[in-house]
C-alpha cells in the first residue's frame, strides 16, 4: 500500500520557492540528501504530482533519469534522454535516430543539429554521422569531451526555452564518476528555465565533500531527516487503514522499528502480512480489508534490525519465489525475463518435440514475478533493454545481497555461465558499454576467463569512444589481466588504448607502463607501426614530466620505425614532437627547422586540423626566439583553420598564445584583450582546466604591471579551480604566480608560502622544468627576505638547485636565466660584498648566460621570461 507523505511540509515549501525561480528563467538545483527508505524518491514524486495537478498555463516538462549502478559511465543520462525522446527500449535503433533527429530540429530549429545529434547518440548508444565539427575534434580525446558536454548543456537550455523543465536525477550514490563529472558541469554552468532535482543518499557527499558548494547560491541541498513520532503514528494509521480492528499494538511495535524512517514503516506492514499478523479477509475483493490477530503477534518473530527485517523477508519465501530470486541476484541490479527463463532450463533435458504451446513454465514463472511484484521484493520497470522480454530491479539491494550470499559457489558457477550464454544471444549487448561490460562480468564469474578478457576490452573501447577515460581503464585493466598473454592482436591495440586513457586521467607510471608493453609486444612481432606508435607515445610522456633526453631517445627511435614502414602520419607527428622537444630545451633553430618540416609533411596529407597544430608550435618557437612578427602570423594562421573547422579549443589556445605575444612585447592591454576573448570562450565550452590557465597568464600580465592586488585576485581564482579539478600543474603554476604578486605587494611571507607549496607539487608532478623555474623563483623571494636570517644561505641553495635540474635536463634557455638571477643575487647581496670567490663565480654565470642568450638569439625582453609549455 502507498503510503501517505507526511512530515515533509517544509522540504516541499523549499521545491516550490525554486520552481518558481525557474518559471522566471533562473536555473536551480535542489539535492534531496538521505538514507534508504526515507522518502526522496516520493517527496519528487509528490512534487511532480501537485504541479501537475495545479493545470499551469505553462506546463512544466519533467524527465528522470536513474543511477542503478556504477556499470555504466553515462547511465543516468541515458536513462533521462530516453524519457526525453521518447525511446522505448528495443526500438529499432533508425526509427530512434530519425525520432531524435526530428525532435532536436524542432527544438534549435535546424541549427547545428548534427553536431548535437551525435554527441547526444554517444550518450544514448546510438552512433549518427559525424559533423564538420566532430570530425576536427575526433583525435583529442579531451576537447572532444568538452565539446560534447558544452553542446549538451547548449541542447537543455535551448529544450527549456520552449518550457520550464525539471531534471531529475535519483539514486546518484550508485552513479559512476564519469556520470558524476558531468553532472557536476551541468550544475555550475546550466541557464535558463531549469529545475535539477538530485537524490542520493549520503555516500555521495562522502564522495563529494564539496557537493553542497556545487553552483554556490542556486543549489539548496535539503538534508531529510528521519519523521517526527507523530508523523511516523499517522503514517502507519493510514497504512493500517484496511484493518478491521484495534491496531495501536501494531503500530506502537513498528514505530518502534523504523524509528521515523517511511520505508522501514512500509516493510513492517509487509512482515506483518508474512509472518501472519495480517491476513486478507476477501482476496478477491477490488476494496481491501485485513484482519489482525494479535494472537500471533507475540510468537511471531519480529525484526530487531534491519538485517532482522531482511532475513524475515526471504523467511517468508517459497521454494519457487527463493529460485527465482536466486537467479535474479546473479544477475545483478538489473535482471530479465529472458534471463529466468534460460536460468530454469539450463538444467532441464530439452523435449524431444519443443512446441511453441507448451508454456507451463513460462507461466508459472509469470505468475510467480507478478506475486513479488505485488509483495515489493521486486519492481517491474516500465522499458527494457532487450525486445520481448521485461526487466526488472529488486525493490530492496539489502534482500539482493542477501540472498546471493547464501547460495553455493558452484550453484553461482553455473548460473553465471548461463546467464553469459544468454546474454550473448540478445541484440545491442556489444554496442552497449553497460551490458557489454555485464555480459564480460558473467564470463569472468561462470569461468570463461577469455572471453571475458575479450568483452572487457569491447566495454574498454565503447566507454573511452565517449570520452569516459576512468570507465574505460577499469575495463582495460580487467580485460588485460584476463588475457594474460594470448590474443597478441586485441592486446596490441588495447595497450595503445589503455595508455592514453591512464595519461588522460593522470597516471603517468602506468601510461608508460602500458605503452612499454605494447612496445615489447611489437619488438616480438617485428610490426614496425606499432613500436614507432608506442615510442612515440612513451616520448611524449617524458617530455610532460621533463625528462627531455628520454624523450629524445623515444622520439628518434619512433621516427626510424615510422620511416621504415612508409607511415607517413607518423613520421610527421613525431617531426613535429622533436621540434617542440628542440623547444623546451631552447634549441631554436632546430627547433624552427624540424618544425617546419613537420607542417610541409602536413600539408601535403592534407590535414587541416594537424596544420593548425604545426603553424601554432611553430609560432610558440619564433615568440620564445624573439621574431614576434613571424610568432603572430603563424598564429593568425592556425586561428583562422582553427575557426573554420570548428576547433573551439584551439581557438582558445591560439587567442591565449598571441596574448602571450603581446605580454612579452609589453603590450599589457593587447594581451589581457586576447585573454579576456580566450577567457570567455573557455568558459562558455566549460573547460575549468584551461580557464585556469588562462587566468594565471592575466594574473601574470598584472604582475608585469606592477599590479599585484589584480594578479592576487584573478590568480586566486586560478588556484581555487586548479585546487577543485586535481590540477597540481595548473595549481603550482597559479602558487607560483601568487608568490610574485605577494612579492611585489611586500608581503613575504605569503610570498614565501605560496612559492613553497608551488615547489612541492611540481616535484610531486615530477615536473623538472617547472620545478627548476618554482626553485628560482623561490630564490628570488628568500633573497629577498622570507627566510629571515637565514635568507642569504637558503637562496643560494635554491638557485643552486635550479641550476643542476636545467643542467641535468639539457634546457640552456632556463639554465641561462637562473644564471642571471643567481649572478646578480651573488653580486648584489651584502654578504658576499668581500667574498672573491663568490663574485668571481657571479661573473662566470653571467658571462655563460650571455653566451647562452646569443648562440640562440633569445632576444632581451624574454630573458628573464617563463619556461615554455608545449602548445596544441
Amino acid at each position: 500500500m502507498r503510503a501517505l507523505l507526511v512530515g515533509r511540509e517544509a522540504e516541499l515549501i523549499m521545491l516550490d520557492r525554486a520552481l518558481a525561480d525557474v518559471r522566471k528563467g533562473e536555473a536551480r538545483i535542489v539535492s534531496l540528501i538521505g538514507p534508504g527508505g526515507i522518502g526522496k524518491t516520493r517527496l519528487i514524486q509528490d512534487f511532480i504530482l501537485r504541479e501537475r495537478d495545479k493545470g499551469d498555463a505553462q506546463p512544466v516538462k519533467v524527465f528522470r533519469g536513474n543511477a542503478r549502478d556504477q556499470s555504466s559511465s553515462y547511465g543516468v543520462f541515458a536513462r533521462l534522454l530516453r524519457a526525453r525522446f521518447g525511446l522505448v527500449e528495443g526500438m529499432d535503433p533508425d526509427k530512434a535516430k530519425v525520432q531524435i533527429r526530428t525532435q532536436v530540429a524542432k527544438v534549435l530549429d535546424d541549427r547545428k543539429v548534427g553536431d548535437v545529434v551525435y554527441y547526444l547518440g554517444q550518450l544514448l548508444d546510438l552512433p549518427f554521422a559525424e559533423s564538420p565539427l566532430t570530425k576536427a575534434v575526433q583525435d583529442d580525446p579531451h576537447q572532444a569531451e568538452l565539446l560534447r558536454r558544452a553542446v549538451f548543456k547548449s541542447f537543455i537550455e535551448a529544450d527549456a526555452h520552449h518550457a520550464p523543465q525539471i531534471l531529475v536525477f535519483d539514486d546518484l550514490q550508485n552513479a559512476h564518476d564519469d556520470s558524476l563529472r558531468l553532472l557536476r558541469y551541468l550544475l555550475e554552468y546550466l541557464t535558463g528555465s531549469v529545475l535539477v532535482i538530485c537524490a542520493g543518499r549520503g555516500e555521495l557527499a562522502s564522495r563529494y565533500e564539496d557537493w553542497d558548494r556545487v553552483a554556490e547560491d542556486r543549489h539548496t541541498v535539503i538534508e531529510l531527516a528521519a519523521v517526527d513520532d507523530a508523523a511516523a503514528t499517522t503514517l502507519m494509521e493510514s497504512l493500517l487503514a484496511p484493518c478491521s480492528d484495534e491496531v495501536q499494538h501494531l503500530i506502537d511495535s513498528a514505530c518502534a522499528f523504523a524509528g521515523g524512517n517511511p520505508g522501514m514503516l512500509e516493510q513492517m506492514v509487509r512482515i506483518y502480512h508474512d509472518v501472519g499478523v495480517l491476513t486478507e479477509v476477501d482476496a478477491l475483493s477490488t476494496t481491501p480489508e485485513w484482519a489482525v490477530h494479535l494472537d500471533r503477534l507475540s510468537s511471531a518473530k519480529l525484526p530487531m534490525t534491519i538485517d532482522d527485517a531482511v532475513t524475515a523477508r526471504i523467511a517468508a519465501l517459497d521454494g519457487d519465489e527463493k529460485q527465482l530470486l536466486e537467479f535474479a541476484s546473479v544477475m545483478g541490479s538489473v535482471f530479465w525475463r529472458g534471463g529466468f527463463l534460460a536460468l530454469h532450463r539450463s538444467s532441464l533435458e530439452a523435449p524431444e518435440f519443443w512446441s511453441p504451446q507448451d508454456t507451463e513454465d513460462v507461466d508459472r514463472m509469470d505468475e510467480v514475478l507478478s506475486d513479488l511484484v505485488e509483495r515489493d521484493y521486486i519492481l517491474k520497470l516500465p522499458d527494457s533493454t532487450f525486445p520481448a522480454t521485461d526487466e526488472y530491479i529488486f525493490k530492496h539491494n539489502k534482500e539482493r545481497v542477501a540472498i546471493a550470499q547464501r547460495m553455493s559457489a558452484a550453484v553461482a558457477l553455473r548460473y553465471h555461465q548461463s546467464i553469459a550464454d544468454w546474454m550473448e544471444h540478445q541484440s545491442n549487448v556489444y554496442s552497449n558499454e553497460e551490458y557489454c561490460a555485464m555480459l564480460a562480468a558473467h564470463q569472468d564469474l561462470g569461468g570463461g576467463a577469455f572471453e571475458a578478457g575479450l568483452t572487457f576490452l569491447r566495454a574498454g573501447n565503447l566507454a573511452r569512444a565517449v570520452y569516459a577515460s576512468a570507465k574505460a581503464s577499469e575495463y582495460y585493466e580487467k580485460g588485460l589481466a584476463l588475457l594474460g598473454e594470448r590474443a597478441v592482436g586485441p592486446r596490441l591495440e588495447a595497450l595503445h588504448n589503455y595508455g592514453d586513457v591512464l595519461q588522460l586521467t593522470g597516471r603517468i607510471d602506468d601510461a608508460l607502463a602500458a605503452y612499454g608493453e605494447m612496445r615489447s609486444l611489437a619488438y616480438r612481432l617485428d610490426l614496425g607501426g606499432k613500436g614507432g606508435a608506442a615510442h612515440n607515445r612513451i616520448g611524449r610522456l617524458y617530455r610532460e614530466i621533463g625528462s627531455l633526453d628520454d624523450a629524445s631517445q623515444h622520439f628518434n627511435t619512433a621516427l626510424a620505425l615510422f620511416q621504415s614502414v612508409g607511415d607517413a602520419r607518423g613520421v610527421a607527428s613525431t617531426i613535429d614532437d622533436i621540434g617542440k622537444l628542440h623547444w623546451m630545451k631552447g634549441e631554436y633553430d632546430l627547433a624552427l627547422r624540424e618544425l617546419r618540416e613537420g607542417l610541409t609533411r602536413r600539408q601535403k596529407l592534407g590535414d587541416r586540423r594537424s596544420i593548425a597544430v604545426s603553424l601554432n608550435n611553430l609560432g610558440l618557437v619564433l615568440q620564445d626566439s624573439g621574431d614576434f612578427k613571424s610568432a603572430l602570423s603563424a598564429f593568425e594562421q592556425a586561428l583562422k583553420i582553427r575557426r573554420e573547422i570548428g576547433d573551439l579549443i584551439g581557438v582558445v589556445l591560439t587567442l591565449n598564445n598571441q596574448g602571450k605575444v603581446f605580454q612579452a612585447l609589453r603590450d599589457f592591454e593587447q594581451a589581457l584583450k586576447l585573454f579576456g576573448e580566450a577567457r570567455d570562450q573557455i568558459s562558455e565550452i566549460g573547460d575549468r582546466n584551461r580557464l585556469a590557465l588562462i587566468l594565471t597568464n592575466m594574473g601574470e600580465t598584472y604582475d608585469s604591471m606592477s599590479q599585484p592586488n589584480k594578479a592576487i585576485d584573478v590568480l586566486q581564482q586560478a588556484e581555487e579551480l586548479c585546487d577543485e579539478l586535481g590540477d597540481k600543474l595548473g595549481l603550482a603554476e597559479a602558487l607560483r604566480g601568487l608568490g610574485k604578486a605577494y612579492m611585489l605587494q611586500g608581503d613575504l611571507v605569503r610570498a614565501r608560502d605560496s612559492i613553497g607549496r608551488a615547489v612541492d607539487l611540481f616535484a610531486s608532478v615530477r615536473s623538472k622544468v617547472h620545478l627548476g623555474t618554482a626553485l628560482r623563483t623561490l630564490g628570488e623571494i628568500t633573497a629577498a627576505g622570507g627566510w629571515g636570517a637565514a635568507h642569504t644561505k637558503s637562496a643560494r641553495e635554491y638557485y643552486a638547485r635550479s641550476v643542476a635540474i636545467f643542467e641535468q635536463t639539457g634546457n640552456e634557455v632556463e639554465l641561462a636565466r637562473t644564471y642571471k638571477v643567481y649572478s646578480r643575487f651573488l653580486k648584489t647581496e651584502p654578504e658576499f660584498a668581500d667574498d672573491d670567490a663568490a663574485r668571481a663565480e657571479a661573473d662566470q654565470m653571467q658571462a655563460r648566460a650571455e653566451e647562452i642568450f646569443q648562440r640562440l638569439s633569445i632576444s632581451v625582453a624574454d630573458r628573464s621570461g617563463a619556461h615554455p609549455v608545449p602548445g596544441r
